[in-house]
């Protein structure tokens, strides 16, 4: 064949307003079940899974996604890594996908104020 096979992408990105409202729908659906929690802030003094794992289970998260402000505690982050079902996001991470994917979705107030101006 005189002209090979070219790779090119099928993909489609969405608008910047349909994202937007995607997020704000899937944070309203959260809201609306009651399955939405907003924290001071999620830091941990020391990097221990074992006592994250206690804390979680004495609240009864099993499947959750944590969503902080613009840096994630290293700590906390280190602690969660290794829970499956916990996932930590920084607030630029935040996206409907793993909003919608984990049963609890825990906020921080850096975080909240955060995707406030963000869904301006």
């Amino acid at each position: 064949m005189i002209f090979g096979p070219v790779v090119r992408s099928h993909e489609f990105s969405l608008q910047k307003k349909v994202r937007r409202l995607a997020l704000k729908t899937a944070l309203s659906a959260k809201q609306a079940e009651g399955k939405l929690i907003v924290l001071e802030t999620a830091k941990l003094a020391d990097a221990k899974t074992a006592a994250l794992v206690k804390r979680l289970d004495k609240l009864g998260w099993g499947s959750v996604l944590i969503i902080d402000g613009p840096t994630v505690d290293e700590n906390f982050a280190r602690a969660a890594r290794n829970i499956p079902g916990i996932d930590v996001l920084p607030q630029q991470g935040a996206n409907v996908y793993d909003i919608l994917r984990r049963d609890t979705l825990v906020l921080t107030r850096d975080a909240v104020q955060h995707l406030e101006a963000r869904l301006k």
